[in-house]
Order: C-alpha cells, then structure tokens, then sequence
C-alpha cells in the first residue's frame, strides 16, 4: 500500500513537473582558475578582499588562493607537530563572526580562529567532543551559523546499541543503525545546544554470517538510497530537502517552519531490469575501489568503512575464514567478504531525485541542489544543479560542465567549481 501511494505521489509530481520546470542552460565559463595542485576540495570560502580559502581534504591542506586564484599561500598543513598542523584526519571550515572563519580539526578536538585576512588568531576547544566528527567535516553537511549566531551541525549518532545475539543469548554486538539524524544548533558562548530538526539518511543494515572458520559480518548497500539534505540559507534560515516526494522545509529564523510545493522534477521509473543494472554497475565500482584499497586494509577483526560514491557507508568487517588476503601494510591476514546488495524490491521505482550530499547555499540566498536529472541532448556533461529561492520556487536550472562539481559561492551570483583530470584537481570561478 506504502508503495502505491508512493508511486501516485510521484506520477502527479511528475505532471506538475511537465508544466513548469524551468530550462536546464550550461552555467558561464570561467574567467579564473588555479593551478592543478589540489586533490580533493570539500568547500571553499571567499573572504572580504576576494582572497578564497580552500579545504583539501585529500590533502589535509587548508589554503588561501590570491583574488585571481593564481597564488597560494598555506595556512594550515599536514605536516603534524607545528602550531598550524591541519590534523590527521579531514577537517572542515564554517563561516563565523565578523568576517572569520572556523577550522575544525575532529582528531585534535580543537578549532582555529581565522581572521578575515586569512591569519589564524587564535585556538580554541570544540564544543562538545562527541561531535567532533561532524562538526568538522565538510563531507557531511556544511556547518554555517544561524540568524542567531549559533553553529547548526549534522550531530553524531552516539551510542549505536548491539541488537543481534548468537544461539544461547551472547550479545554478538551487531549494531542497529539509525535511518534519521539530528540537526542540531549549539552557541559557542554558553555551549548550550539544542535540536533543530531530523533528516532521513541512508540505512545501513547489517548481515552476520557464522562457520566453524570464523565470522564475517558485512552491510547490505543499497545504491539508490532515497535521503533528506539539508543547508543553512544566507538568513540564517535552514533548509531541509525531502528526498520522499522532493520539497523543502524551511526552519525560519523566527523558529516556524514552512513547506515549499512540491519541486517539479521529471522522475524517472526503474524497472526491474534498471535497478539490476544499477546494482552491477555499483558493485564494479566498488570491488575496484575495494582491490586498490587492499593494501592499506588493518589488522585482523578490524572493520572499515569509506563513502560510497552515493553517499552510503560501504562496511566490512572479518574474524577469519575462506578469502584470506594479506596487508602488505601489517602482514596480518584478514577474510574480504563480498558485497552484499540489497534486493531490488527494496529499491525505490523512481529514480531519487538527488542523492547524498547535494545541498548547497549560496550566498544570495538560494539553495542549489546537484540533482540527478540530465540536460536533453548533452552527451558526457557534469551534474545538472536546480536553484531554489526562499519560497522553495525553482528559479534557474544549470548543468556545469563535465568533471566539474560546485565546491561554493560568493554574492553576486559567483560560484566557485573544482575541476579534475586524472592528475590533480583545481578550482574555477564563474557567475551563475
């Protein structure tokens, strides 16, 4: 019954779509760009004098790039020990007071102050520990301030409860993953936190299988997840967009929410033999991001995880049996279960109209939303974004061009893109 309505949901969406969607246009061409010397760019910020900072995570680097991108100076570095150490894990930057800029290291639990000239001020503590992780990630969310002044963040999910027990009642520690996440705003003065709203993330569902060899235990991934996105607006408004039928909530300023209409959007109906295809083609994808990863893979009985290229988190966990491979790193030997899939009656029947990770604001406010709909006639082009403004209205429809994706925003309709080869990647700057 669920899926049925579901499926008359999204057939009406999609007449609603047919009447006012707005034409898909290429965005501008660049009028600058950097050098090729980056490697993965999770955001950008541009600071009062046209200077940008950059976050590379790949290279735990945090950069500023002179008003026509072409020089660079190194604010933060990986190289540990220094009183500007970027940290040992990605970490992230959220717009703050006064023209500055927050830069959270997750690993080190401690946040530098960046003034608006690009100058680290001085060090401060996060505020709560717990939720390091997602307050300084920009993989996540973009962290940004509301109209109050306070940090609105994904938090961590805390205490994931062991839920499956083998025969005779152990507790097998199987844990049960939520499908929601809070979104939370803390002030920094007072430390006091609060919740702003849920959003629907991916469900991560886990699988235990016993032999007299051992234990392995591994996630089913679903390659279409349908998820909720979210972003802090330009005042200080944030906006949460609903994956389920594809509209925006809106948390005011005020504290009332409001619900834009329904987004229109051309959703496009997965058969059977589709959702197939899509799960043979994302377990190729990933056994070969899995095979280059085998050497780098930990000790016996430890677990790891990446994002998958979807969004979802990709887990595998082993206590021995057939399959065992060798770290070239440790040299201990470790079972490499296969992927597991979900089944394709889990799957939706319409293509999501965005996966994971595809919110952005920018600084005119607008929210952008990198969708999944594809420009007729464009052959081989890059993600295709829908702008939104305040009242949850598709204003403009642009597709960047391929190996690009939008990394930020400056006013006055200025958009920031990283761009890629093979090699390197750097960023391009553009109007809307």
């Amino acid at each position: 019954m669920m899926k049925l309505a579901s499926t008359a949901l999204l057939l009406a969406s999609t007449a609603l779509s047919a009447q006012t969607a707005p034409t898909i246009r290429l965005i501008n061409a660049p009028d600058a760009s950097s050098k090729p010397v980056l490697g993965l760019v999770a955001a950008v910020r541009q600071l009062p004098d046209g200077k940008l900072l950059v976050n590379d995570v790949q290279n735990r680097q945090l950069l500023m790039l002179d008003a026509s991108l072409a020089n660079v100076t190194v604010i933060a570095d990986s190289t540990s020990g220094g009183a500007n150490s970027y940290g040992i894990r990605p970490g992230g930057i959220i717009p703050y007071l006064n023209d500055s800029t927050l830069f959270v290291d997750p690993a080190g639990l401690s946040m530098f102050v960046i003034d608006p000239t690009g100058k680290i001020a001085r060090v401060a503590s996060v505020p709560r520990s717990q939720d390091a992780g997602t307050l300084g990630s920009n993989l996540q969310g973009l962290p940004s301030l509301d109209a109050k002044g306070r940090i609105v963040y994904r938090a961590g999910l805390g205490r994931i409860a062991p839920v499956a027990r083998a025969a005779g009642g152990a507790p097998m520690g199987l844990p049960d993953f939520p499908d929601s996440a809070a979104l939370v705003r803390v002030d920094l003065a007072t430390r006091r936190l609060d919740t702003a709203a849920f959003f629907k993330i991916p469900k991560v569902k886990m699988n235990v299988t016993q032999t007299e060899r051992g234990m392995s235990m591994t996630n089913e991934i679903n390659p279409l997840p349908i998820v909720d996105e979210w972003a802090v607006l330009a005042d200080g408004s944030i906006a949460i967009v609903r994956g389920q039928d594809y509209h925006v909530d809106f948390v005011n300023p005020d504290g009332s929410l409001t619900a834009s209409p329904k987004i229109p959007f051309d959703w496009q109906r997965l058969s059977d033999d589709d959702k197939t295809a899509i799960i043979d083609s994302a377990r190729t994808r990933m056994e070969k991001a899995r095979a280059a990863a085998a050497t780098t893979t930990a000790a016996p009985g430890a677990g790891g995880g990446r994002a998958g290229a979807e969004g979802m988190i990709v887990m595998n966990f082993s206590t021995g049996g057939d399959g065992a491979r060798t770290s070239s790193a440790s040299g201990a030997t470790q079972n490499i279960p296969p992927l597991a899939f979900v089944s394709i009656n889990e799957m939706p029947d319409y293509r999501p109209a965005f996966t994971a990770g595809a919110a952005r604001a920018d600084a005119d406010g607008n929210l952008w939303i990198r969708t999944t709909a594809v420009r007729a006639g464009s052959v081989g082009g890059g993600p295709v974004y829908d702008v939104i403004n305040r009242k949850g209205e598709v204003v403009d429809r642009v597709q960047v061009p391929a190996g690009r994706q939008i990394v930020g925003f400056a006013k006055g309709g200025v958009v920031y893109m990283q761009a890629r080869d093979d090699k390197a990647a750097w960023i391009e700057r553009t109007h809307r």
